[in-house]
């Protein structure tokens, strides 16, 4: 059988040894003809358009045609293949590393060889060679196309490539297209730059900038409040998002490409792809505009340390710095000769050294303290060595259990254990800094502890209790500490620190226990209920507690004192009074509230003061804290803040 093969070739480059190439390797069409059986379907058909009715001469024009239109072609080729079996349609795709992929129309077909005049006779040319010699034929063939006789092709694992010969050690490795993709990226990187410069001077931008106040000190907050509030500007930043966007995903479809034609290659490519810049970015650059530009340098701020780094350590780049204005301790105005500096104070706060500081900061250690001298690492160390100096003594108190006694912790669901601070000593608040329990299992126990612990700051019934949410949002998890006895016995430590730290006069744990086995899998641990099972007998070990400790430190607290300041409220003792205690009273409540567990909102603990410390009623509470909001209202750049009930 005689075949023939008419080919094509895209031209997109250079021309070298007869042969056109394209950037990342060639195309052909390939088409076998039998013409015994073309020239007989030819003899026998009319001279109607006929699919089957096919001659040479439409041949060559289709395959002429093919780089013009592909998808035209192809599927009149496929019609035409279907309805004869006088021709067979090939397309095939050679990639740079010498592997082919196969678009085919009903067969794969290999190419093997082909003379200068696009022709391959192959049936004859095969018929001449022994049997034993074919298979050596082919693959040469193959490594002259496929790897331009550089190297040996090798299939393997659907994946293809050349054994490189020792002369060309580089043949799996299209220089010129991987470099031209990584000149690709290099301009897809000035773009960047171009588009982040052009938003920079864009009108949008330098109208905001002009916009922004001057007089006081502005963070990333405010400016993203002004932010929202310029429609321009917003649409501007989108318009550059969106730009990023489409930058960034054309830079990963070249580095996909890039990996893929440098994967067999002995040297990898250097890829470095811009990050697009967020919104905190640009906030921290408009800071740096407005107090790092001085001297015609720009430097970086940061709002953390209230500096600027600058290009050059011999020229200052850092402009004065405005004095915060706000709530809290800021100050009202800047000083007039220094803009660092503050110069007049919100009400409620004084002005010392260019600062502004509560009046009453200092005089409300005189009902209620709050801190101690400890530092962190220093209050770490103590709770590791469960040193006592930090002990608050509680009582121990549980009607499941008893210390130092063995039990069987799946008789109950749970059990509680509770510490109470000694509620006697009215003089005294407790601030807890952790918790340390040990717990011993017997040998092969198939039991697990589980704690839950519930706070109760200031007293009251079980219900007003907050739940300790242990290793959640960044909240501490327990640390487990093998100890050298002959028993399994732990130390389980919950370290609160500064950090963490929350008022507490009683601290509730539920124990409960769980049975620990394998897993299908063997590696896995899976947990069940001790109750779930029919068979108690599966419940296997006893527990033991040997010591609960508390850790903290106990504060000053002088409940008449509060109780004074609370009077004045309806009877003054002097011109000015009642607005010092409500001065007062809002600094304990805000110092008080501070100190609430993590949370989207604040607990209210300064009511559960107000009812369980200072004894007071319901409604009374009520009406202070009504009088204390309404006093926050009238005061200057004060904001309120919501609580969570807690005490009822």
């Amino acid at each position: 059988m005689m075949e023939e093969r008419k080919e094509g070739r895209k031209k997109e480059g250079r021309k070298e040894g007869g042969k056109e190439r394209r950037k990342g390797g060639e195309e052909s069409l390939t088409i076998f003809v039998d013409k015994r059986k073309l020239s007989k379907r030819s003899e026998g058909s009319d001279t109607s358009t006929n699919s089957s009715s096919v001659t040479l001469e439409t041949l060559h024009q289709l395959a002429a045609s093919y780089f013009i239109d592909r998808d035209s072609t192809l599927r009149r080729l496929h019609h035409i293949q279907i309805a004869s079996t006088a021709i067979k349609v090939t397309e095939t795709r050679t990639g740079p590393l010498g592997c082919s992929n196969y678009d085919n129309l009903d067969s794969v077909s290999s190419v093997l060889v082909q003379s200068p005049e696009n022709k391959i006779q192959l049936q004859g040319l095969q018929v001449l060679l022994p049997d034993y010699l074919q298979e050596r034929f082919v693959q040469a063939a193959l490594s002259y196309i496929a790897c331009n006789s550089e190297g040996e092709f090798i299939c393997k694992d659907n994946d293809c490539w050349c054994q490189c010969g020792p002369k060309f050690p580089e043949c799996n490795c299209p220089s010129m297209d991987i470099q031209a993709m990584e000149e690709n990226l290099l301009r897809i990187t000035e773009t960047w730059k171009v588009y982040n410069s052009d938003f920079e001077e864009s009108d949008e931008f330098k109208f905001f900038m002009k916009r922004l106040p001057m007089n006081y000190f502005l963070n990333t907050s405010t400016i993203m409040h002004l932010w929202t509030m310029d429609s321009n500007f917003q649409r501007r930043y989108e318009q550059l998002e969106n730009s990023m966007k489409q930058l960034f995903l054309k830079a990963q479809k070249i580095v996909h490409k890039l990996f893929s034609l440098s994967k067999r290659c002995h040297k990898q490519p250097l890829i470095s792809l811009p990050r697009q810049r967020t919104s905190t970015y640009w906030l921290t650059r408009i800071q740096s505009f407005l107090y790092c530009n001085e001297n015609g340098l720009l430097g970086s701020f940061s709002e953390e340390t209230h500096s600027c780094t600058c290009p050059n350590d011999q020229v200052v780049c850092t402009s004065f710095l405005p004095c915060t204005v706000g709530d809290a301790s800021a100050c009202l105005t800047c000083a007039p000769d220094n803009r660092t500096r503050c110069g007049t104070c919100n009400t409620g706060y004084m002005l010392s050294q260019g600062l502004c500081k509560p009046e009453v900061a200092e005089s409300t250690d005189h009902y209620i303290g709050f801190e101690t001298d400890l530092q962190d690492l220093e209050m770490k160390y103590l709770l590791q060595k469960t040193d006592r100096r930090i002990e608050v003594h509680a009582i121990f108190i549980s009607n499941d259990m008893r210390l130092n006694s063995w039990f069987d912790p799946s008789w109950r669901k749970r059990m509680l254990l509770t510490l109470k601070s000694n509620k006697y000593k009215s003089s005294l608040v407790h601030m807890i800094l952790g918790l340390s329990l040990q717990i011993c299992l017997t040998k092969n126990s198939t039991l697990e502890p589980v704690l839950a612990v519930y706070v109760n700051p200031f007293g009251g019934s079980h219900s007003e209790s907050w739940f300790m949410p242990v290793n959640e949002n960044s909240f501490p998890d327990w640390e487990r500490t093998k100890l050298d006895l002959p028993l399994q016995c732990y130390n389980w430590t919950l370290t609160l620190g500064n950090k963490w730290k929350t008022f507490f006069e009683t601290v509730h744990i539920y124990l409960r226990s769980r049975i620990k086995s394998n897993g299908p899998n063997g590696n896995e641990s899976i947990y069940y209920e001790p109750l779930e099972f029919i068979d108690p007998s599966r419940n296997l070990g006893y527990m033991k507690i040997n010591n609960i400790q508390v850790f903290g430190y106990s504060m000053h607290f002088d409940p008449e004192a509060i109780r004074d300041l609370i009077l004045q409220l309806d009877y003054p003792y002097t011109q000015g009074s009642q607005d010092s205690a409500l001065l007062q009273l809002l600094e304990i409540r805000d110092r008080v509230n501070k100190l609430s567990p993590p949370g989207q909102r604040r607990l209210d603990l300064f009511s559960c003061l107000l009812r369980h410390r200072l004894k007071l009623s319901t409604s009374e509470v009520v009406r202070i804290q009504s009088a204390l909001q309404a006093f926050n209202a009238k005061l200057p750049n004060t904001m309120d803040y919501d609580t969570t009930k807690l005490c009822s």
